[in-house]
């Protein structure tokens, strides 16, 4: 995005980033044409056909495996090119540097969401409130790292969107996040919100297309989704120049790092 105005709006997301702890790009970002072949990328994928000759790496959910629940694949960008392209892309790098002020960014590991439409009452179709730095210790502890969410379908009230705390991203580390966690009532009871804190949630609604993009300390989740179509995504997590694997060593989440097809380069200032 270029221009004056561009450049007002990728300023004022950078401000509402640093304040919020996230920032939530809701018109498309990414050309329509690369969504749809992502889109068929991703349902190649959870059918298990590579056009790599690659598969993903080992993943809570495989091939064949209940098509009612919510459906998380690892790494799926190394066995499809669309998906590839799609989290490789330099409009991704480009906000994601604005709104950090990164001199460097980097895709370091790639999750496929899919969340099928069910009712009020399904179960395996919610992602718990937590911090997405609890599960990531092989970083150093000052690493700056984030997520850039990718929406490959419309994404509305009822379609189980992300939800983010607002300003928890100020809360340093806390005890009762779990991604699996089916009740949110029952979570957001446990989690101990700091004194002079408040507990408000904001859904992240967007066009296919658009992306949100948080912090690794925001509080987030997702409820149900019941709008009669599936709720397409992709959780693209990043970092900065301003991170280091812990102790240097390349393994768990951060193995593939040396690797710019796996784990591509998206922004160089």
């Amino acid at each position: 995005m270029g221009g004056r105005s561009g450049g007002k709006r990728m300023s004022e997301a950078a401000k509402a980033y640093d304040g919020q702890g996230y920032y939530i790009h809701s018109e498309p970002l990414l050309p329509p044409d690369l969504v749809q072949r992502a889109r068929a990328g991703m349902d190649a994928v959870r059918g298990g056909e590579y056009d790599t000759g690659r598969p993903p790496q080992p993943s809570p959910w495989n091939p064949g495996d209940d098509e009612g629940v919510l459906c998380k694949i690892e790494m799926p960008q190394q066995a499809n090119r669309a998906i590839r392209e799609l989290v490789g892309h330099e409009a991704l790098g480009e906000w994601a540097a604005k709104i950090t002020g990164a001199e460097w960014v980097q895709v370091w590991w790639v999750q496929l969401l899919y969340k099928p439409s069910s009712d009020e009452n399904a179960s395996n179709v919610h992602v718990g409130w937590h911090q997405d730095r609890h599960y990531w210790g092989a970083w150093e502890e000052e690493s700056e790292l984030f997520t850039a969410w990718v929406a490959l379908s419309d994404v509305g009230p009822s379609s189980g969107p992300m939800c983010f705390i607002q300003g928890s991203h100020k809360w340093g580390q806390l005890p009762g996040g779990d991604f699996f966690d089916q009740d949110l009532a029952a979570q957001q009871r446990g989690i101990s919100v700091p004194e002079g804190a408040q507990w408000r949630e904001v859904e992240a609604h967007m066009s296919a297309g658009g992306a949100s993009f948080h912090d690794a300390l925001t509080f987030h989740a997702s409820s149900v989704n019941t709008s009669g179509e599936a709720r397409r995504s992709f959780a693209v997590h990043l970092r900065t120049n301003k991170s280091r694997p812990k102790g240097g060593r390349c393994e768990g989440l951060t193995q593939f790092i040396q690797d710019e097809d796996r784990c591509p380069v998206i922004y160089r200032a």
